[in-house]
């Protein structure tokens, strides 16, 4: 089963490490060899052959580009990775043998990753998983100076600390604009793979905006560039020698490099390193709603003229969102004048906006398209609810449900006047086919409010033979839509 691993990883193939080797990434002959001219100051790549000379870019960039071992965590590239004892010797003796990070300590540091300078007087930017729980950071120069940085802030949403160190005139970085990015340009990613420092590689920006299945606000670029446990926290350069992204993880069955890396957008990265030099901590903004992507069938179902957009499984109350009138059932098709194109995309618009700011909100109501104006609040910590047990009636799409206890309403507000909770789930029947699971609370059909069993039935006897029904079900504390289609 294929996983996100963090490149300062847990497990690693060690055979397939060596297999693909630690040089450069792959590359397509076909890309685009245009090369836009440098920002003045800056070291660009020029063509040679029909491909990019990177001699210069590196060269002039490489000494803002710092290795950081970490003391004090509990796991890390430190400890040699699982499966470690059962590699023929020969494989054990090679990797006992690669750098293991800075030793000045006197005893080997327990992890290690990449970073960049971006300011003269010792601003530090790397990844936060880098530095999680560290005692002591230190940070190694390319004049193989060792210095101890304190943590500024570390956000763990965005996957960024911003470290200190006391030094003057350092060599620092360009910081690009990450939203000027096309799929097929050349990409260079600088670290210390391993605990190789300066290991520089090459690839493409293979895709845009990724939403990997991780807790972040993270538009990933996804790119070939060779990236490595050690790597994590270094620059990812453009053609022009400008830091466009932060490299973060890699999509891997084994914890080393298979051809997928992914990196942060630079324009996160500003974001979160501002906010936390000036406070220390990052605030974003917040709605106050669960969504979730609209498949054909929904879109169908709502008369939705494109699968796009971010569906409104539910609404918190008093929030932003309840506040502007957003009602569950709406499809968010723009925020802030800008289009959302899927449910992945809303987060990170929302996230981004201005706490304290109004900004239009176009979405997809009854048919119609209708623009409500919300005011963005500070995103709060998130709270559960519990539900109880209740006997159980029948139903007519294929489930036995149950009438809730007002007590079982109290508990949560999504249920106050609304919901019936399914005991049974028939096979074969469209229930099942939707994927309504036994546990689930039926809370609407085609936005109309399930307050009971026998309202349930009245709807589905009403409903059209093969045409889909958006039904809204409450599942492990969180709301969403399927849809289902009565076979009549």
């Amino acid at each position: 089963m294929q996983q996100f691993s963090l490149t300062t990883g847990r497990k690693l193939l060690l055979s397939a490490i060596l297999a693909t080797g630690l040089g450069l990434g792959a590359v397509s002959s076909g890309a685009d060899t245009t090369t836009p001219p440098a920002p003045p100051g800056l070291m660009a790549a020029p063509m040679a052959a029909g491909l990019p000379e990177l001699t210069g870019l590196i060269k002039a960039n490489s000494p803002a580009v710092v290795s950081i071992s970490v003391d004090g965590k509990a796991d890390g590239m430190g400890a040699m990775p699982d499966g470690f004892d059962e590699l023929p010797e020969e494989l054990q003796q090679f990797f006992r043998q690669l750098p293991r990070g800075p030793r000045g300590g006197g005893r080997a540091p327990q992890a290690f990753g990449s970073g960049f300078i971006i300011s003269s007087d010792g601003y530090v930017v790397t990844n936060a998983h880098v530095v999680d729980d560290a005692k002591t950071v230190t940070v190694r120069l390319t004049d193989k100076r060792e210095l101890e940085a304190e943590i500024v802030g570390s956000d763990k949403l965005s996957d960024v600390a911003l470290l200190k160190v006391k030094a003057d005139n350092l060599p620092t970085v360009q910081l690009g604009d990450s939203d000027k990015l096309d799929v097929g340009q050349w990409v260079v990613a600088i670290g210390a793979p391993f605990g190789l420092d300066h290991t520089a590689t090459q690839g493409i920006v293979s895709a845009l905006s990724r939403s990997l299945p991780t807790e972040t606000y993270v538009p990933f670029i996804q790119t070939d560039a060779a990236v490595n446990p050690g790597n994590s926290g270094g620059p990812l350069f453009n053609l022009q020698g400008q830091v466009i992204g932060v490299n973060s993880q890699i999509y891997s069955r084994s914890g080393g490099y298979m051809g997928v890396s992914f990196a942060i957008p630079i324009n996160v990265v500003k974001n979160v390193t501002d906010q936390l030099k000036t406070s220390g901590q990052v605030s974003r903004g917040w709605l106050g709603v669960e969504i979730q992507n609209v498949e054909p069938k929904l879109a169908q179902s709502l008369s939705l003229p494109q699968t796009k957009g971010a569906l409104v499984a539910s609404v918190l109350p008093s929030s932003p969102a309840d506040k502007a009138g957003i009602q569950a059932g709406d499809v968010i098709t723009g925020f802030n004048n800008l289009i959302v194109e899927s449910a992945n995309t809303l987060p990170l618009l929302v996230g981004n906006t201005a706490i304290g700011k109004s900004v239009p909100v176009e979405v997809w109501r009854a048919g119609k398209a209708v623009t409500v104006n919300a005011t963005i609040e500070k995103l709060p910590s998130k709270e559960g609810t519990t539900l109880a047990e209740s006997k159980a009636t029948k139903g007519a799409l294929g489930v036995a449900v149950a009438e809730l206890t007002q007590q079982e309403r109290d508990k949560n507000s999504a249920l106050k006047e609304q919901g019936v909770a399914v005991r049974e789930v028939q096979a074969d029947s469209p229930a099942a086919e939707a994927g309504i699971e036994v546990g689930d609370i039926i809370l609407s059909v085609d936005n109309t409010a399930i307050k009971d069993s026998a309202t349930l039935r009245e709807i589905i006897n009403k409903a059209s033979a093969d045409k889909p029904l958006a039904v809204l079900i409450l599942r492990d504390d969180r709301t969403r839509f399927v849809a289902v289609t009565i076979k009549k």
